[in-house]
């Protein structure tokens, strides 16, 4: 936990500038904006993937990455629905020999977003969902049985800044016995971030967090930090970009992101 108070610590201290923004893609961290009633928002959000390790003398090599297109609609003012639909590959290599090559959709979430309260730049909401097993389990690309979860989101407008703080826990249900020999249930969550308008239309911004390992056989948690980039080309179409580090073995070695936001 050292690493993490004094990442916090780092956070707080560089993110001091300009105005109040809410959180979005490439951070990891929610923040508890909502569309509007009736209001739609299109993401299209994409990951690049890279890790190496070396384990008992033979070197693995992991290329992957994700695109995922997120549907939110404002079902009133202070409640949106979130749907997503996620595309995956992921190439493993063992001594340079490709041992698995597998690409395809994912299991895709359904959430609602619901921010209960507000009041002088504090605001709480909650985020349950279900994910659907709608990617091949036999692949690598679901766990084949329905899950579900819930995040507490924070955000907090102190001027000049924008912070963002999420606690969830996910229950993982795996339909294929050696998912379960090897994978926890109950996953946990903690991440902040923070975001600011360095110059007109151009934020920057920061996430760190950590989650509880599914790998059974490691209490080694993966720890991740996150700076990037986003530019508004109109008031309602953004465009980001994202680098994310891993901390700790566990964590993928660092990954890429991009995307675009559409609001209408």
């Amino acid at each position: 936990m050292k690493i993490i108070r004094r990442l916090l610590a780092v956070l707080f201290i560089t993110l001091t500038i300009t105005e109040t923004v809410f959180g979005a893609h490439p951070l990891v961290t929610d923040d508890t904006g909502t569309q509007g009633a009736g209001k739609f928002q299109i993401e299209v959000n994409s990951e690049f993937t890279n890790d190496k390790e070396t384990v008992a003398g033979v070197v693995i090599k992991e290329k992957g990455g994700e695109v995922v297109t997120i549907l939110s609609y404002g079902l009133i003012d202070n409640l949106d629905i979130v749907l997503g639909m996620p595309y995956q590959w992921k190439k493993v290599k063992e001594n340079g020999i490709i041992i698995s090559d597998e690409k395809g959709f994912s299991d895709m979430p359904i959430e609602l977003k619901w921010r209960f309260f507000e009041n002088d730049g504090l605001s709480f909401a909650l985020k349950p969902g279900l994910t659907l097993p709608t990617g091949n389990e036999n692949k690598g690309l679901g766990n084949g049985k329905l899950s579900y979860g819930l995040t507490f989101i924070t955000t907090t407008a102190i001027e000049p800044w924008a912070f963002h703080f999420n606690l969830g826990y996910i229950y993982n249900r795996y339909k294929l016995q050696a998912d379960k020999d090897a994978n926890r249930n109950g996953i946990w969550h903690v991440s902040i971030a923070s975001e600011v308008e360095v110059v007109k239309d151009l934020k920057v911004v920061a996430n760190i967090g950590m989650e509880r390992n599914p790998d059974k056989t490691s209490n080694t948690h993966p720890v991740f930090i996150l700076g990037g980039l986003i530019y508004s080309v109109t008031e309602n179409f953004d465009i980001d970009v994202g680098i994310k580090g891993g901390l700790t073995k566990p964590e993928t070695d660092y990954s890429v992101l991009a995307g675009v936001t559409c609001r209408f």
